[in-house]
């Protein structure tokens, strides 16, 4: 597999990448199109890896190193699951910044295709314009994909979706059920170069378990969070040991899973463990401000469940809110109290970081 082509194809014209690569960089405007030279770069460059960031929701954000052998496995196996041919339009509307965007520009070089770009925080208007050649294949995050649900239309020039980068609302998953573009959610994290594993969303085939791709395995380690085993992964591990990540999963079987929520979001109260991510879904649909589930110490239980919820402080919302608990929720699921926080702290991608 040749992962440095000659050629890299741009909103329809094919360009080599040497000359890109030669590009006077002061005379390129700024943009998503200057991003992705910058990315050039850096993929063509001399060393072995390329330096990626993570978003930094679950703790300080930092700097891995991905061997770029084991990035272009990633990209194949996107092209391969999703059977995307060589010359057909894929959109790139994700920050290169991360590696998700990333991934787009390397599943273009490897596949020949046509990457087209929109910045993103575009509204995405011209994808009504092109039903007649939609794009095969994009790459959103959910914030995303609710603005472009306001105009059901556009997803005629989708033909797959691909949703990441924060867990899936059930409003935007209901939402779903009736676009015409095959929609899915991923699971993965910047250690394993994007998804290792989708989850149909709308469409007869939808499911609410995550199915690894090609040459992936998952199991469970000894506290029930998932471990990801897979090709190129341990490169600098000689033991070969899986990576343990910090989600906590029902492991199906080697290759299919649900996840449950982060272990480092876990509330044990009066000795009894809560996901916070499951009680969240029951509200979703309810609540319309942003909220999550938090913790406050408690001399009795150990640890007593909050809701906190993006507003001022309001009596009326804050009474309204917890009449949807009985309506919601069983009753040892229950909130003891609610606390207004505004705004919340949200990273680049748009997490909710859980701090109050």
């Amino acid at each position: 597999m040749d992962i440095f082509p000659d050629t890299l194809c741009i909103n329809g014209t094919v360009h080599r990448v040497k000359t890109l690569l030669q590009e006077d960089r002061q005379v390129c405007p700024p943009g998503i199109e200057s991003d992705v030279i910058d990315f050039l770069v850096q993929w063509y460059g001399p060393q072995n890896f390329i330096a990626v960031h993570t978003s930094g929701s679950t703790g300080v954000p930092k700097t891995i190193l991905l061997d770029k052998k084991f990035v272009a496995q990633s990209a194949m196996r996107t092209l391969e699951f999703f059977e995307l041919k060589s010359g057909q339009r894929i959109l790139l509307c994700l920050p290169l910044k991360y590696i998700a965007g990333k991934l787009m520009v390397v599943r273009a070089l490897l596949g020949r295709l046509d990457l087209c770009t929109a910045e993103p925080t575009d509204d995405f208007a011209f994808l009504a314009q092109c039903p007649d050649t939609p794009f095969r294949f994009a790459a959103m995050v959910p914030n995303q994909v609710t603005k472009l649900l306001a105009y059901p239309e556009r997803f005629e020039g989708l033909g797959a979706l691909l949703i990441g980068g924060s867990a899936l609302p059930a409003t935007l998953e209901t939402g779903l059920q009736t676009v015409p573009t095959a929609c899915f959610a991923s699971y993965g994290m910047t250690e394993t170069a994007t998804h290792i594993a989708l989850r149909r969303i709308n469409g007869p085939d939808a499911s609410g378990l995550f199915h690894c791709l090609d040459d992936i395995s998952v199991d469970l380690s000894p506290n029930g969070c998932l471990a990801i085993e897979m090709p190129g992964l341990n490169k600098s591990d000689v033991s070969g040991a899986p990576l343990i990540t910090n989600d906590l999963a029902e492991r199906i079987d080697s290759v299919t899973f649900r996840i449950l929520g982060r272990a480092d979001n876990v509330i044990i109260s009066g000795g009894i463990k809560y996901f916070p991510e499951t009680i969240e879904k029951k509200l979703e649909s309810a609540i319309e401000q942003p909220f999550f589930i938090g913790s406050l110490p408690d001399k009795t239980l150990g640890c007593r469940m909050v809701l906190v919820i993006e507003a001022m402080p309001d009596n009326l919302l804050e009474k309204s809110v917890a009449q949807l608990f009985v309506q919601y929720l069983d009753r040892y699921e229950r909130p003891k109290k609610i606390v207004f926080k505004k705004p919340f702290k949200r990273t680049e991608t748009g997490k909710i970081i859980r701090q109050f």
